[in-house]
């Protein structure tokens, strides 16, 4: 990040609009170049939505957003920029130019990408200055919700180059794919290119409707793309044999006349009857409804696959472990008065975690008490790296007390304090308020309550982890909070169980309440 500071986009149209976002939604000022007046409203709408869908896409605490400015030529856009994304029509004779002039005003290690869709790299840093820091990065719509982004370079392109350009793109959430070889179209859009010519020709030939061609896809072959790609999907239709079975038995079929790759010619008939069917598929609805759905729909694919690790979820997955990492860290250089609580964790309830009545469910929020949790290890120093090390936090015991509602799309905040610890462990108290703290007294304002002991453990592949001390330095911060915040008393709750005041057990006996110490009255 410190190395690109800012980045400049020229064009501001679908897809350069959707860098705008991809990149101001993590944190990055943005300049954008365009001249259309519409630009600005443009730029703002599809920003509009990238926030809409990041606060469904991810639990993650929210990046402090980039600025995008829209200036007025390309010279304002690129100075001080260390990226630079051209994304302006799909003609050789606009894009080289500007390009060229792109290289000539920008710092002279700043990339210069191109999300051109098939032209060719070699010709485009034809004509530039340093032509080897110009690359192609070709994404795909919309640009700031799916990770896909294909990396190519030209002749002149180093390896250097792709390299930074790929680290910038996983930075922002992005899966690059670094292309060996540069050849017209790359690859993704090769194989868009073969269906739709094939899907042109169904139309063409009156064998098929618009809607039926995309029903035969959203129904079937694309929700299986979505988890893997073509060669992996016709090895397991192969069965225990595999590929070379598949092959054998499917082969043959690539000699039969099943499909026609040469494209048919766009006739003013031909155009005029795709147009139509594709308006009764709109059914009314308009285009800016119909991206909500589409992104609400690749949102839902994207969390699905994020729990299984795979593919576009496990970038998911991947991103959402530095947005969190970053969140706290960012916490942890903050200044913090250690005789207080520490509110160290911050979110909102998202649509997917209420039930019913719009309430927020249980098993929420001991998600949100995890996450704080989480906050508070890193805030001690047990990061990422120290979890890398072979070195852990357990939850061993866990007590929770819900005292009030909270509604989707409420803020929530996290008070947490450190009760005691020793060597292996930690004794939690969490409180949950509504974000907004809406008036009252801290007590109307509370959510709920959370009590964890933590066990700390050494974990090795191939063995169970044990109990072991924590690190002097983790152990030593544990302790310095303790120290501070124990003038502060017994919070309320802490040492409670469940039970009925006046009720009996079902072996017969009085059930009484736990005092905060811990014992029963």
């Amino acid at each position: 990040m410190s190395e690109v500071g800012r980045v400049a986009l020229l064009g501001g149209g679908v897809v350069g609009a959707g860098w705008a976002a991809r990149f101001a939604v993590n944190g990055i000022d943005v300049r954008v170049h365009d001249p259309d007046p519409h630009a600005r409203a443009r730029v703002d709408e599809v920003l509009e939505d990238a926030a809409r869908a990041y606060a469904r896409l991810t639990l993650a605490p929210p990046v402090p957003p980039g600025r995008i400015e829209v200036v007025a030529s390309l010279e304002e856009a690129v100075a001080g920029a260390g990226f630079v994304q051209e994304s302006v029509p799909e003609r050789e004779e606009v894009k080289r130019p500007l390009l060229a002039a792109a290289s000539r005003a920008a710092r002279p290690d700043a990339i210069i990408a191109s999300s051109t869709s098939g032209l060719l790299p070699s010709r485009l840093q034809a004509d530039c200055a340093g032509p080897e820091r110009v690359v192609v990065g070709h994404p795909f719509i919309p640009v700031y919700l799916l990770p896909l982004v294909e990396v190519v370079g030209g002749e002149a392109t180093s390896l250097e180059t792709k390299e930074r350009a790929a680290a910038l793109y996983r930075t922002v959430g992005m899966h690059p794919l670094v292309l060996d070889a540069e050849i017209d179209a790359f690859i993704a859009d090769r194989l868009l290119e073969a269906v739709w010519r094939e899907a042109l020709h169904l139309v063409n030939d009156g064998a098929a409707t618009a809607g039926q061609i995309d029903e035969a896809i959203a129904f079937g072959p694309g929700l299986r793309w979505s988890v893997m790609g073509t060669f992996m999907l016709y090895r397991l239709a192969g069965g225990e044999a595999g590929m070379r079975h598949f092959l054998d038995q499917f082969g043959p079929t690539l000699a039969l006349p099943w499909t026609r790759l040469e494209g048919p010619e766009l006739t003013e008939d031909l155009t005029d009857r795709i147009a139509a069917q594709s308006d009764a598929q709109a059914a009314g609805r308009t285009i800016r409804e119909l991206t909500r759905l589409r992104d609400d729909c690749l949102v839902s694919v994207m969390q699905g696959l994020r729990t299984h690790d795979h593919g576009a979820g496990a970038v998911l997955r991947a991103y959402e472990a530095k947005l969190f990492s970053r969140a706290h860290r960012a916490a942890r250089a903050a200044p913090h008065d250690l005789s207080r609580p520490l509110e160290l964790h911050a979110a909102r309830v998202a649509p997917d975690w209420v039930d019913f009545n719009n309430h927020m469910t249980e098993s929420r929020y001991l998600q949100v008490f995890g996450d704080a949790t989480d906050a508070l290890l890193r805030f001690v120093g047990a990061d990422d790296e120290y979890m890398a090390g072979g070195r852990s936090f357990y939850t061993v015991e866990t007590h929770l007390r819900h005292l009030r509602e909270v509604a989707g799309g409420e803020p929530l905040s996290v008070a947490t304090r450190v009760l005691g610890c020793d060597e292996k462990r930690v004794h939690l108290f969490h409180r949950m308020f509504h974000g907004e703290r809406r008036g009252g007294s801290e007590n109307e304002n509370e959510l709920a309550t959370a009590e964890h002991l933590l066990l700390h453990v050494e974990t090795a592949p191939g063995r169970a982890a044990r109990a072991a001390a924590a690190s002097p330095e983790v152990l030593g911060r544990l302790e310095e909070i303790v120290r501070a915040q124990a003038p502060l008393g017994p919070p309320d709750g802490a040492g409670r169980r469940i039970a009925m005041p006046g009720g009996r057990s079902p072996a017969g006996g009085r059930v009484g309440t736990a005092s905060p110490d811990g014992a029963v009255e």
